[in-house]
Order: structure tokens, then sequence, then C-alpha cells
């Protein structure tokens, strides 16, 4: 439902002859009735194309390997045993009413005659649209323009790309590709995908609206938060460094940057936070210009003087050039201690406990005193740090909408009776904050941690008095 809403044309829901569960899902998918067409992948054998008859998807990518690489060593078959399949499921899935892309496996390592014929053969039969896939993405965007404009120049119907990253080239070849002819672009949230991924949905977007002027059906203000929800689901973790969605990505330190961003964000932003759904934010660390640091403090409501903002940007770079990796919750401490300011937390732990088992439910119960209010909450999850998150972020909801945008643990000693340090990020409205918690059990640090970060969202703290500015 989230790509529908995203805006994306086509979404493959799986391969419905894979297992059970993945014919299960996509029917699932199907059910919703969302605007988007949905496919399912299939390869040229008429048991798979089934198998997505019965999930009722509007759509089969049927894939068809072309390389003499593939029909040697994997299929064992000549290249007009392969002609001959692929016709015949093109036509059997069109007998049936499905919409067909035939998609040539390998075809970047393909014979270019071979190919076309393949094609040409598939389209006689009904194919609906065709897809070059760049199998183990030895393209470069030189020769991806070339191959996609002679493929969208031979056929008439539409042509797609179909881009892996093995070489690191999958959205430069994929942007290559439409450039060429190509009017339909193969892409994943977060570039999701085998071995190194395929051509990333959000990156392939942001260059085409920003350096080519190019709009696509994409509501780009939702990239961000689905990239979130899609590596929250997988479990992947999304780089920091990522484009686009990446932690890092407006993410600024340096003193020369920060002090150029204050004066104009486009000195250091080819495009607005906002657009992609995401907040720019400043960082603490030995890089660190003061102008960046007072802009991080203000955004909490801590206004220090000209005085004070000196002894924290000392006490930053001292503790940045030792190694230390500084949390919001780091920077709001070191301020409240140079300016005489008591920290304030509006959320107090009055009680926690945590229950689990292999034949119990995680469970856990907390009472909570936010701001002299008490608040009481349980929640189950699938473990007991995450059955506490819950259970804490539900008390606090009835107060406050708190996101938890990520969470990282590590520990920090050796052994069973390792000290953890949980690193979250929160997010409320437009502002995101880090915090870490350290302790000898991970539920517990888990819990300073999303305590830290929640006063630090819940509390503005008052300007400092008699400081100069």
């Amino acid at each position: 439902m989230k790509l529908d809403e995203l805006g994306v044309n086509v979404i493959e829901a799986g391969f419905a002859a894979a297992s059970e569960g993945e014919f299960r899902s996509i029917k699932m998918v199907v059910e919703e009735k969302l605007s988007a067409e949905i496919c399912s992948m299939a390869r040229a054998v008429k048991g798979d194309i089934d198998a997505v008859l019965k999930s009722e998807a509007q759509s089969v990518h049927l894939v068809v390997p072309t390389s003499s690489i593939h029909l040697k060593y994997k299929l064992k078959k000549t290249e007009e045993q392969v002609l001959k399949t692929s016709v015949d499921c093109v036509q059997y899935a069109k007998d049936h009413g499905l919409i067909v892309e035939l998609s040539a496996e390998d075809s970047t390592r393909a014979d270019m005659a071979f190919l076309k014929r393949v094609f040409a053969s598939g389209i006689s039969a009904g194919a609906d649209r065709i897809c070059a896939c760049d199998t183990v993405g030895v393209l470069t965007p030189e020769k991806a323009y070339s191959f996609y404009s002679e493929l969208s120049s031979t056929f008439k119907v539409p042509v797609s790309t179909h881009c892996h990253d093995d070489f690191g080239m999958a959205v430069a070849n994929t942007i290559a590709g439409l450039r060429g002819g190509a009017v339909q672009a193969h892409t994943t949230i977060n570039g999701l995908g085998e071995r190194a991924g395929n051509a990333s949905l959000e990156e392939v977007v942001m260059v085409l609206y920003s350096l080519y002027k190019v709009k696509t059906p994409i509501k780009t203000k939702l990239l961000y938060s689905t990239s979130r929800l899609v590596s929250r689901l997988t479990g992947v973790p999304i780089p920091q460094n990522k484009a686009i969605v990446g932690d890092n990505a407006f993410t600024h330190e340096a003193g020369i940057h920060t002090h150029g961003l204050v004066a104009s964000p486009l000195t250091y932003e080819p495009f607005s936070p906002q657009m992609v759904g995401a907040s720019r934010k400043f960082a603490a660390g030995k890089h660190a210009g003061s102008h960046g640091i007072r802009a991080a403090l203000k955004d909490g409501g801590l206004e220090p003087g000209d005085e004070q903002l000196k002894e924290i940007f000392h006490r930053v770079k001292t503790l940045g050039d030792k190694g230390k990796t500084f949390t919001d919750a780091d920077l709001y401490a070191i301020a409240l201690a140079v300016m005489g300011l008591p920290p304030t937390p509006a959320i107090k732990v009055e009680e926690l406990t945590a229950i689990t088992g292999n034949r119990v439910t995680p469970t856990a119960a907390v009472r909570l005193n936010m701001n002299g209010t008490t608040l009481t909450e349980a929640s189950t999850g699938i473990g007991p740090v995450d059955a506490a998150i819950n259970a804490i972020r539900k008390a606090v909801s009835q107060a406050a909408d708190i996101e938890l945008d990520q969470y990282h643990v590590k520990a920090i000693t050796g052994g069973t009776d390792a000290v953890v340090e949980v690193v979250v990020r929160l997010k409320r409205g437009d502002r995101v904050v880090t915090a870490t918690g350290v302790h000898g059990d991970i539920v517990m640090a888990s819990v300073e941690a999303m305590l830290s970060g929640m006063n630090l969202l819940l509390t503005k703290y008052g300007n400092s008095s008699g400081a100069s500015k």
C-alpha cells in the first residue's frame, strides 16, 4: 500500500511459483485493489504462469535467459529451443488475459541479433512491453545509452531498464537507458536486490527531477518515510551515507558547511530535505563549527551567549579529538552544564517490568512520570526490548506523537556480561534527535536511550540569563 501511495505504476509483488507463502503474499496485495498494476515474476514455464493466474495478478514479468552463458550452463538449451519456449509462454499468458512484459535475462551479455529475435518473436506473440536486464551490472552509462537506444528504436512497444549494481552504476545506467529511449525503469526502494542490489528508486527519481527536470508520478515527499518502512520490514539497515535517504544525507558537521548553510541552505544542499520528507540536522563533533552548534542548540530552545558558546565549542572539540561520537543528548548535556541550567527531564521511569521466555509472549509494563502526570501502559513485542519500547511509546503517545526512526545496539565490552550501547533516532514532527543509553542490561540501555531522546523532543529549555549575545 505504501508503494501505491508513493505513486509507483507497477508493483512486482513477488514470484508466485516460488513458494506457497510468496503466492499468498501476491494474492493479498491483489486483494487490496490498489491503483498500481500488480505483477508477478515468472520463468518461461507454463506452471509458473498458472501460479500467476491463480494469484490474480494483472501482469507477468516473464523472464527468459538470453546470453550464451546462461543457455549453455544454466538452461542447457539451444537458441531455437529458448526462442520457441518464450513464444509459447507469451502466447499462453496472453491467451489467459495477462499483461506480458517479456524480460531478457543477462541481455547485456547476449548476442544482439539473438536478443532482437527473442523480442521480435515475443512481440509478435503479443508481448505488451519488453525489458532488457543488465543482470550482472556490466553496463557503463555510455553502453547503456547506446544499448537501450538501439532496442527502443527497433521496437515500438515500451522498453524497460533493469540494472544491477555490481559495479555501483545501476542508477547511472538506468538514467542513461532512459535517456536512450527506455520509458520504464525497474527499481527498488533503498536499492535492495540480489547481490549488490538494483537501481535505487529514490535516487533515480531525484536525479530525474533535480538534474534532468523530468517529473515522475512519484510523490517525493514520501520517499524518506517509505525508505524507513522498507528498512524496518526487511531488517536491512540503510547505510548512513546512502544518497537521498541516509542519516547523513542532510546532516552537516564541518564548520565551513554549517556556516554556509545558516546563511543559505543552497550552499551545501542540492535540494531541500523537505522535498523527500527528511529534515536538516547539524551534528556536533571535532569538525563542527560554532555556527552549527549554535543552530543545533537553538532548535531545542537553548541560546548560549558568546562566551558560553566558546566553552561549549571547546569541549566538543576536545572530546571529538579523543574519538567521542556525539548524539544530540550529549551536546545538550554539555550545553546545560556550561550554561548552569539544571536538566529538567519531562519523563522519568518509576517502574519497568519485562517478561520473556520460550513459551511466553514477551511483555513489558511501564509506569512513567511525565511532568507530574503518571502514565501507565503495557505492550508485547518480539522480544523484551521491543516490548519495553512499545510500552513506553504507547504511554508517551497519550501526550505526544514520537516516532522511533532507527535503533542500533552494539557491545562495548566482550563476554556474556558485556556492557551494551543503544543508539536511537527519534522524530517528532519535523524535529529529529539522536540519543544513547549504556547499561549492562540491553532492555535498560534501550529504555535509557528512548527516554533521553524523548526528553530532548519534549523539553524546551529557557534561554540563559545575563549572558552576552
